[in-house]
């Protein structure tokens, strides 16, 4: 059995791939004339269902605190941004990590991911324990 620590951190990897791939996908479908512009409103949307995905997983088969599962998704997908996103996909394109890392955006999104995964943590939860209270015979 995977420790419930090591399956939070790769939750947390999924949900940064899925970001990923969809920032990078839209930069190869111009809609808007800033590119930038266009790959923040969509990472912002995707981040959504992504970081559902991440924490519905996780808590088909763990538990942790919500708030501890959301810093987990936050610090092990911003280790991957610095160590993976920046220096392949940022760099490259005239980008630094201060801009990257400065960008007012990079933390928006930050906050929004850590209200997200913590709202539908606790979502879950309850969720759960009202299927266990109807199993049990009594209506919750």
């Amino acid at each position: 059995m995977i420790s419930k620590y090591i399956y939070s951190i790769v939750c947390g990897v999924l949900v940064w791939i899925l970001g990923v791939s969809l920032y990078l996908l839209s930069l190869y479908v111009p809609i808007l004339e800033n590119p930038d512009l266009q790959s923040n409103i969509v990472l912002v949307l995707a981040i959504i269902p992504s970081s559902c995905f991440g924490t519905y997983l996780f808590y088909r088969k763990n538990y942790i605190r919500p708030s501890s599962l959301a810093l987990r998704f936050i610090i092990v997908t911003t280790i991957l941004d610095a160590l993976i996103t920046v220096p392949v996909f940022i760099i490259p394109n005239g980008g630094s990590y201060s801009e990257f890392f400065g960008d007012p955006m990079f933390y928006i999104i930050v906050v929004e991911f850590y209200f997200i995964v913590l709202y539908f943590s606790n979502y879950l939860i309850k969720k759960s324990q009202g299927q266990k209270h109807i199993y049990d015979g009594k209506i919750s």
